[in-house]
């Protein structure tokens, strides 16, 4: 079958890969109706992130309907719609049980890496490095679900494929954002990045009550979209002081949660973004943590800082100091989507939560190379590429 693949540093192709099949009692096999880009692949794509091999497939946000299912599996059977969340995890460890899935134990076979950068390793993840797992992704018309009792939902009947295919991802990412840094009503919050992931964090923190959400980032298209379908405020970090237009909006205190959700690649006007990216190039740092320091310096004394935005390694000139003396909470996670899909679906089947918006492309899965330079370079308005492995 064709998938899209990783074939190296900045180059993606489309080749034929060999077709999943069921290895264990609680796998399903799906045959994919959509499957999304996500900013976090262009790090995959760029070489920032370790373990990639030619020839891996890439995705990792997807919906389908289940194609055949194993002995064990007891939720779904064939013909079902279901959207699967990104990560693997084997609901029964002792990460699982407390509600962090992304930390499962048992769901990435190559523990080594992860442990190695990060001290202990988190679960598998489709599509993203033998870091993670190793696990084929979903630019393809078929994939290998392991642990699908815990991993895929049932679709309402009402909510559209384009509607679904972000509760894999970008919904659950968000809401975990959220979710985690305590957001409370009355709460003012702001968050770094308008793309998917940063859209759903400021849905996510209005349902939760918050105030007043402020979404930062300078494409306009984006922008309006937060306006327009989730229902925020916005500023363009190319025209204003961030951090003092965000006192104005406070009474001088700053936003009470701050949620990072641009990642390792983040981009400012300043100076300080040349320093970031002529470091990360010499691999003096594996990370531009631009946003994230914006984000301490901008937080109110007391309030929480969330890194959404996947980091991998190491940034210099983080500032520790302004973390400790102004009492901060800072926190991060990848996404606990399995605690919150199912939520997300039933507002979504209510119209609380709308992501259509998001799929501004919709291709073949043979314009995989032309769909992830749109996404990266932004062409046409891109916010995501959609690959339909139907055609």
């Amino acid at each position: 079958m064709k998938a899209v693949t990783w074939r190296g540093v900045n180059e993606i192709g489309v080749e034929d890969v060999p077709e999943p099949t069921i290895l264990n009692d609680h796998d399903i096999i799906l045959e994919v109706g959509l499957s999304a880009t996500c900013g976090s692949d262009l790090h995959l794509v760029g070489g920032y992130i370790p373990a990639m091999r030619a020839g891996d497939v890439l995705g990792h946000e997807f919906m389908g309907t289940v194609a055949e299912v194993g002995r064990g599996v007891t939720k779904h059977q064939v013909g079902d719609r279901v959207v699967v969340v990104s990560f693997t995890s084997c609901g029964q460890c002792w990460y699982c049980k407390q509600g962090l899935w992304s930390l499962c134990d048992n769901g990435n076979p190559n523990p080594g890496i992860t442990e190695a950068l990060w001290g202990q390793s988190i679960g598998g993840c489709y599509g993203y490095s033998h870091a993670m797992g190793g696990w084929a992704g979903s630019h393809a018309p078929y994939i290998r679900v392991p642990y699908a009792d815990q991993g895929a939902f049932a679709i309402p009947d009402g909510v559209s494929d384009e509607r679904a295919l972000f509760a894999s991802d970008a919904a659950p990412t968000g809401w975990t954002g959220a979710h985690q840094a305590e957001v409370r009503p009355g709460d003012v919050v702001a968050v770094w990045g308008a793309g998917g992931v940063g859209q759903m964090a400021a849905r996510a923190a209005m349902l939760m009550g918050a105030e007043r959400v402020v979404v930062i980032d300078r494409y306009d298209n984006r922008l309006q979209q937060v306006r327009t379908h989730v229902g925020a405020e916005t500023l363009d970090y190319e025209e204003v002081d961030v951090p003092a237009e965000l006192r104005e909006m406070t009474g001088g205190r700053g936003p009470d949660v701050c949620i990072e959700a641009v990642g390792m690649e983040a981009h400012s006007p300043g100076p300080q973004y040349l320093y970031d990216q002529v470091k990360q190039q010499m691999r003096l740092q594996t990370d531009r943590p631009t946003a994230v320091r914006e984000a301490i310096y901008a937080c109110r004394k007391g309030g929480t800082v969330f890194t959404l935005g996947v980091f991998a390694g190491l940034v210099d000139k983080f500032p520790l100091g302004a973390v400790m003396n102004k009492a901060l909470t800072l926190r991060g996670a990848q996404q606990h989507g399995h605690r919150y899909i199912p939520e997300i679906l039933d507002r979504m089947s209510r119209d609380e939560v709308r992501t259509e918006h998001l799929a501004t492309h919709v291709m073949p899965l043979d314009d995989g190379p032309k769909g992830y330079r749109m996404f990266k370079e932004k062409e046409d308005g891109c916010v995501r590429a959609v690959f339909r492995p139907g055609g």
